[in-house]
C-alpha cells in the first residue's frame, strides 16, 4: 500500500491516506452504507470525546484498561477517546420509552481510537482507524435474532460486493459482553488470527472459541489402573520436554499447573495436559470473570512453595484448582511436587486431587475432531473483517435503557451489535488479491476502474490518443485515470500493474503500427487489440469479467 501510493505512516498504528487510497476507502464506506440502508438502518454520527462516566456504569473502564485513551480536559474532567460507542449509543437511544418505537437499528462511519499495545501489519491493526459500527434495539430476543440474522446477511452481501473470502465463524464476544458473536474472517498468510475449519460440515471457530470435544482416554492401554503416588528427584527438568524425557513418558501424562492471579488477592490453578496450552478466553468466560493474569514468579514460589516449573495440585492450598477435562482422563500422571527439583509420579485426579471447577479451557490442536461431526479440522490463518454481537441487556441495564412492554411493565431494551473495519476491507483486498506485479483490484473497490498509460507521453500524437481514449471512456460513465507522466515506458506498466488498476489501456506500439490500442486485463494479463472506435465496448466487457 505504501509502494502503491495509498497510504504513509505518520507514527505507530496512525496512517494518512492518500488521494488513491481515500479513492478505495470511500468505495468500501460506501459499500457498507448502501448494505445498511437497505435493512432499515439508520446513519448518525456519534461524539469520539466520551465521558469515562459511562464506561465506569457498564465495568469497561477496568476491563479496557490502558488501552483506554484518556484524558483530563481544562476542568479537570476526565473524559475518552472511543474505542467503540456501545455506552454512548445507549444512553441515547434510553430517550426511547416504548416497545411500539421498536425495533431499531442505527449505525455510524466513525473514526475510533484504541491505544494498542502492539500496532502492526500496517492498516490491520492500527490506533487510529475508520469502523461502521450498528446496534440494533429490540423488545425482547426474537427480536434480536431477527436484527441479528439480517445484519448477518448484510455483512455477506457486503463481503461479496467487495470481492472478498470470508468465512464467518464461532466467536469470543470478548469485552463486548453478551452470550453469542460471530467473526467474519478472511484467510490470508499474514492474518493475525487463527481459524479452524471443518470441510465436512462447514463448523467454523476463532481459535479462542474452537470447542474442545470431551477427550478419549490418552492412555494406549485402557485398563490401566491406578498405581500409588511416589515423589522422585526431576533435578533441573522444570519443562514439559525436559521433565516428560527424563521420565520417559508421553508429554499427554504430564499435568501442568498454571497459577494465575484474579484480581489482587484470589488465585487460581489451571490444570491442563502436558500436550496442551490453556486458553485464557475460555477460562474467563467458563469463570465469569472478565480477564485472568499468568502469577508471577514470586507468586507462584509463595503458593506452591517451589520455583517456577515444579508446582502442582497435589495438596496445592490457598488457590482454587480449575482443570480441563482432558486432564480428568489422565491415569498415573505426572505433576509438580509443590518442592524443588521433585515431581510427582502416578497422580491420579479424583483420587489425588479434586478441582473446583472442570470445564474446556483449552486451546484446540490438530488431534482435537470437529466438535460437530468428529472429522479433522483445518487450521488457517485470517484477518478479522467483521464482528456480530448479541449484546442481550448488558448496557441497557447498566445504563437504565427501559421500555414499557406490552403488559406495561419496565424492562431493558435487548441489544446487538455489528462492527465492520472498513480499513480492513481494504487491507483484507490488498493481501487476498495481489500477485508479484503488486495489487489486483475488484472493480468495487478500485481507485478506478480503468488507467491510460501513455508510453510517449512527451509525443504529440501519442499524447492526443491517450486523451481521446480518456474522454471516451469518462463519457461512457467509467472512472478513468490517465498517465500522461513523461516517464519510461517500463516505469508506467509496472506503476500499473502495482497500483492494479482493473483494466489498462496502453498507447503504445500498437497505436504507432496500427492505431489500435492495447487493452490488458489487470487480474488475467490478458491482451488484445482494439480499434478507437471499440475501446469503450471491449473495456466495459472486461471489466463485467473482472471480479
Amino acid at each position: 500500500m505504501v509502494r502503491a501510493g495509498l497510504i504513509r505512516r505518520l507514527g505507530a498504528g496512525a496512517y494518512s491516506y492518500l488521494p488513491l487510497g481515500l479513492r478505495v476507502l470511500h468505495k468500501a464506506a460506501a459499500i457498507v452504507r448502501e448494505e445498511m440502508n437497505r435493512v432499515g438502518a439508520q446513519e448518525l454520527l456519534l461524539p469520539a470525546l466520551q465521558p469515562v462516566e459511562l464506561w465506569k456504569a457498564t465495568g469497561r473502564y477496568d476491563v479496557l484498561g490502558e488501552v483506554l485513551i484518556r484524558f483530563k480536559d481544562r476542568t479537570g474532567k476526565e473524559v475518552a477517546l472511543g474505542p467503540t460507542h456501545e455506552e454512548v449509543v445507549t444512553d441515547l437511544v434510553k430517550e426511547v420509552r416504548s416497545h411500539r418505537q421498536l425495533p431499531m437499528t442505527v449505525y455510524q462511519i466513525q473514526t475510533k481510537f484504541r491505544d494498542e499495545p502492539r500496532a502492526r501489519a500496517g492498516v490491520i491493526r492500527s490506533k487510529e482507524f475508520l469502523m461502521k459500527d450498528a446496534y440494533s434495539f429490540d423488545a425482547d430476543y426474537e427480536g434480536l435474532n431477527r436484527s441479528y440474522q439480517a445484519m448477518y446477511e448484510a455483512y455477506q452481501r457486503i463481503f461479496k460486493r467487495c470481492g472478498l473470502n470470508v468465512i464467518a465463524c464461532e466467536a469470543d464476544p470478548g469485552m463486548m459482553g453478551g452470550d453469542l458473536s460471530h467473526e467474519f474472517m478472511a484467510p490470508s498468510e499474514s492474518g493475525e488470527d487463527r481459524m479452524v475449519r471443518c470441510e465436512a460440515c462447514g463448523y467454523a471457530a476463532n481459535l479462542d472459541a474452537a470447542k474442545c470435544p470431551e477427550p478419549r482416554t490418552p492412555n494406549p492401554e485402557p485398563s490401566e489402573k491406578p498405581k500409588p503416588m511416589e515423589t522422585v528427584k526431576t533435578p533441573g527438568k522444570h519443562s514439559v520436554k525436559d521433565v516428560s524425557a527424563f521420565l520417559n513418558v508421553s508429554p499427554s501424562k504430564l499435568i501442568k499447573t498454571m497459577l494465575y492471579d484474579v484480581g489482587k488477592d484470589d488465585h487460581l490453578a489451571v490444570l491442563v495436559r502436558g500436550d496442551h496450552d490453556v486458553n485464557e478466553v475460555k477460562l474467563s468466560r467458563a469463570l465469569g470473570i472478565p480477564h485472568v493474569k499468568l502469577s508471577s514468579a514470586q507468586t507462584i514460589e509463595r503458593l506452591s512453595g517451589a520455583p517456577v516449573g515444579f508446582a502442582g495440585p497435589v495438596k496445592l492450598s490457598g488457590v482454587r484448582l480449575v482443570a480441563d477435562h482432558a486432564v480428568m482422563r489422565v491415569v498415573n500422571g505426572v505433576a509438580g511436587a509443590n518442592q524443588a527439583e521433585a515431581h510427582l509420579i502416578n497422580v491420579n485426579p479424583g483420587r489425588d486431587f479434586r478441582p473446583e471447577t472442570v470445564a474446556d479451557v483449552r486451546i484446540v490442536t490438530p488431534d482435537d475432531p470437529c466438535p460437530s461431526c468428529g472429522k479433522p479440522l483445518a487450521f488457517m490463518t485470517a484477518i478479522e473483517a467483521g464482528h456480530v454481537f448479541k449484546l442481550g441487556v448488558k448496557y441497557s441495564q447498566a445504563l437504565g435503557a427501559v421500555i414499557q412492554d406490552a403488559a406495561g411493565a419496565l424492562t431493558p431494551m435487548v441489544m446487538g451489535c455489528y462492527g465492520i473495519g472498513i480499513n480492513r476491507i481494504v487491507a483484507v483486498a490488498v493481501e487476498q488479491r495481489h500477485d508479484a506485479g503488486g495489487i489486483v483490484w475488484p472493480p468495487a473497490l478500485a481507485p478506478f476502474q480503468v488507467i491510460v498509460s501513455v508510453l510517449e507521453a512527451d509525443q504529440p500524437e501519442p499524447a492526443a490518443a491517450g486523451q481521446a481514449a480518456y474522454d471516451a471512456l469518462s463519457k461512457a460513465g467509467l472512472e478513468v485515470l490517465l498517465d500522461d507522466r513523461e516517464q519510461s515506458p517500463g516505469s508506467k506498466l509496472k506503476d500499473a500493474d502495482l497500483v492494479g488498476i482493473p483494466v489498462q489501456v496502453v498507447v503504445g506500439r500498437a497505436w504507432k503500427s496500427d492505431r489500435k490500442y492495447e487493452i490488458c486485463l489487470r487480474a488475467t494479463k490478458e491482451r488484445t487489440q482494439v480499434p478507437a472506435e471499440a475501446l469503450v465496448e471491449a473495456v466495459s466487457k472486461l471489466l463485467k469479467e473482472a471480479t
